[in-house]
């Protein structure tokens, strides 16, 4: 026999049966949880602050420079797979002493550095927070985007921002008071998968065919559909869903483009001096996002291979297969600015200094250009009536206004929702 017993990676466990001997696998060991990092400057022993610059540490007392260590691993960082071991070995914490910053206004949970003094929310501006001791319980992000942009960029871009949309009060760009930028790090989940999809569906196409009618022959147009089927295998890589429900999803789509190929090793040094934001959509929620967003990927996909693009009683069997997960932090910036009276946010991604954010929109003059845009049709076809007795002039007249008519209403409704979008807060 000759074989060792029990095998080194089994042990003893409790017997429901007395005398008998009872053995198993042996546990997983749960990823070493890095000491917690304190940061002080080697040099004159006060606390570190983070460079936004380069990701670096620099001394606010007396200068000195900590170069960073980047440990860029971009778009093949490691992925998880949805299994409860997976979880069970993922580190928690920070990783470093923090404290967390509780908004009674609107209710966010901020991570900020054990030294910080700061008083206000980033999310909404208010002063009405709380701090306490962080927990060290929550799942720890594996990844992240170092800041690329520097603060005072930020206001340049988002001044030329505020200015850029006619619908928006004239000089609102020089009223906007605009608050001191927040450099957050906000809480993502990528997604990767493989769909495998059947679908099968009536598809149209546009025949002409001869009939006879009143003793002659003529032609029409008709829709000969014809059952079609396919397969397809789509594969969905780096899937960015949002981690967190304290922000407008509309307006953090808009500056949502990250580069993933600058992703790189969580290390607690990236978060000094920064405020960060743990998540509060949790991963099974997320991947019920991400599976839409899949599904709908795939379904297009799926109705780009039939023949035509009219199509009905479409019909899909979708599986996924070689489903994996991040959870990895993105760099923001978050301000705050009042005009009139109103409080208005805008963002800023870290990495590309893309902006989006809240403007109000000036009614008077989206509703002087809906007027322009529709006088020209209605005059016109005003005198196109009046013109009607005049050998039937009136009727060219009339309809070519009606036309003019219908084109500013089109635009006319256009305009209309893209500012009720802009005043949507």
């Amino acid at each position: 026999m000759g074989d060792i017993f029990p095998p080194s990676d089994y042990i003893s466990t409790k017997s429901a049966v007395e005398g008998i001997e009872v053995f198993m696998p042996r546990p997983p060991t749960a990823e070493q949880q890095p000491e917690i990092v304190d940061f002080k400057c080697p040099q004159c022993g006060a606390n570190t602050a983070y460079s936004g610059s380069d990701g670096g540490l620099i001394c606010s007392h007396c200068g000195y420079y900590e170069a960073p260590e980047q440990h860029i691993v971009g778009r093949k960082a490691a992925e998880l797979e949805f299994t409860t071991e997976t979880m069970s070995l993922a580190a928690q914490g920070w990783g470093e002493e923090r404290k967390d910053l509780v908004c009674e206004n609107c209710g966010a949970l901020t991570s900020i550095p054990s030294d910080s003094l700061t008083n206000t929310c980033p999310f909404c501006g208010s002063n009405r927070v709380i701090q306490r001791q962080a927990a060290q319980g929550i799942l720890r992000p594996r990844f992240l985007i170092p800041f690329k942009i520097k603060p005072e960029i930020c206001r340049e871009k988002s001044q030329e921002w505020l200015g850029s949309s006619w619908m928006v009060p004239g000089g609102l760009k020089a009223l906007a008071d605009i608050a001191a930028f927040h450099e957050v790090y906000l809480p993502f989940w990528t997604f990767d998968s493989t769909a495998h999809a059947d679908w099968k569906a009536e598809v149209g196409h546009i025949e002409t065919e001869r009939y006879y009618e009143n003793g002659e022959w003529k032609t029409r147009s008709v829709t000969k559909w014809r059952w079609e089927s396919g397969h397809t295998d789509l594969q969905i890589d780096d899937l960015v869903v949002r981690g967190t429900d304290r922000l407008s999803n509309r307006l953090l789509n808009q500056i949502n483009r990250y580069d993933l190929s600058a992703l790189t090793l969580y290390d607690p040094k990236y978060l000094a001096g920064i405020s960060a934001k743990a998540f509060d959509i949790p991963l099974e929620k997320a991947w019920e996002t991400g599976r839409e967003e899949m599904r709908e990927r795939t379904r297009q996909e799926c109705m780009n291979q039939a023949s035509s693009s009219q199509v009905r009683n479409f019909s899909l069997n979708l599986e996924f297969a070689d489903e994996s997960w991040r959870y990895i932090l993105l760099p923001v910036y978050l301000a705050s600015y009042r005009y009139q009276n109103q409080s208005y946010q805008v963002m800023v991604n870290g990495q590309s200094g893309q902006v989006s954010g809240q403007r109000p929109a000036d009614w008077n003059k989206i509703w002087l250009a809906i007027a322009a845009l529709l006088a020209p049709g209605l005059i016109i076809g005003f005198f196109g009536l009046l013109a009607i007795p005049l050998a039937g002039a009136g009727i060219g007249i009339g309809g070519f206004g009606f036309i003019l008519f219908v084109v500013g209403l089109i635009l006319s409704v256009i305009i209309y929702q893209k500012a009720q979008t802009l005043d949507d807060l």
